[in-house]
C-alpha cells in the first residue's frame, strides 16, 4: 500500500489516533501536514514524520472555524503543490447525560466533530476535483451507529459525519475522489484511559476479540482506505471495534 509521492492533511495529529495515522500514512511515503489546535504539542508527530523520511508541517488549525480550515488548505498547496489525501480525525468528547447537558458542549462538540469535517472537507474538495484526485477519510465511531448514554452530543455528531461521508461520496466520485469513514469502536486512548476499572471490564465482555483496539488498529484502516488498493470503495464505513458491533 505505497504512498509514494503523495502528500496528507492529517488533523488532530498531535496525540493518539492522530498521530498513529499521521506516522502509518508516512511510513507508507506520504509527506504530512499535521494539523492540530496546538502546535507544540504536534511537534513529536512531525519529528517521527521527519525521521521516517518524509516532509511535515506543523500546522495551527481550529478546525471549527472556517477560514482557518482554508488558510491550512492554502499553505499545504504553497508548500507542496496539491493534496492528495485528507484525514479528518480531529474531534472532541463532552459527555453528560442528557438532561444535564449544557448547551455549549452540545455545541461545541458539534463544531469540532461536524462542522470541523465539513470545513476541512470543502477546503480540499477544489484543489482535489482540479487535479481529479483525492482520498478522504473521516473518522466516525461505533457510538454514532448504536449510540452510549451519556454522550448524545458526541454520538449525533459521529452519526452525521457518518451520513456526510455517503453523501459526499456521491457527489464527487465522477472526480476520483474517494470519501470514506473509518468508525472506531473503544480505542486505548487518553479518552478511555480515565474509564472506571469496572466499566472497562464490562466493555470488554461485549468485545469477541477481548481487548480494547489501538491507535495502531486505526491507522491501519485509514492506510488501506487512502491506498490505490482501496480505489473502488467509496461512500464506505469500515468498522474497526473488535467485533463489538458487527454489521
Amino acid at each position: 500500500m505505497s504512498l509514494q509521492g503523495k502528500t496528507a492533511i492529517v488533523t488532530g495529529a498531535a496525540q493518539g489516533i492522530g498521530r498513529a495515522i499521521a506516522e502509518s500514512l508516512a511510513q507508507a511515503g506520504a509527506d504530512i501536514a499535521v494539523a492540530d489546535l496546538d502546535p507544540g504539542r504536534s511537534l513529536e508527530t512531525v519529528g517521527a514524520v521527519e525521521k521516517l523520511g518524509r516532509k511535515a508541517l506543523n500546522l495551527k488549525v481550529n478546525v471549527a472555524d472556517s477560514n482557518e480550515a482554508k488558510a491550512m488548505v492554502e499553505q499545504v498547496m504553497k508548500a507542496w503543490g496539491k493534496i492528495d489525501i485528507l484525514v479528518n480525525n480531529a474531534g472532541i468528547t463532552r459527555d453528560g447525560l442528557l438532561l444535564r447537558m449544557k448547551e455549549e458542549d452540545w455545541n461545541l462538540v458539534l463544531q469540532i466533530n461536524l462542522n470541523g469535517t465539513f470545513n476541512c472537507t470543502k477546503a480540499v474538495l477544489q484543489p482535489m476535483t482540479k487535479q481529479r484526485y483525492g482520498r478522504i477519510v473521516n473518522i466516525a465511531s461505533i457510538v454514532g451507529v448504536i449510540g452510549n448514554a451519556g454522550q448524545a452530543n458526541y454520538s449525533a455528531s459521529k452519526a452525521a459525519v457518518i451520513g456526510f461521508t455517503k453523501t459526499v461520496g456521491r457527489e464527487y466520485a465522477s472526480r476520483n475522489v474517494t470519501v470514506n469513514a473509518v468508525a472506531p469502536g473503544f480505542i486505548d486512548t487518553a479518552m478511555t484511559h480515565g474509564l472506571p476499572d469496572d466499566v472497562k471490564d464490562t466493555l470488554l465482555k461485549q468485545i469477541p476479540l477481548g481487548r480494547l483496539g489501538t491507535p495502531g488498529d486505526i491507522a491501519s484502516a485509514v492506510r488501506f482506505l487512502v491506498s490505490e488498493e482501496a480505489a473502488y470503495i467509496t461512500g464506505h464505513v469500515l468498522h474497526v471495534n473488535g467485533g463489538m458491533l458487527m454489521v
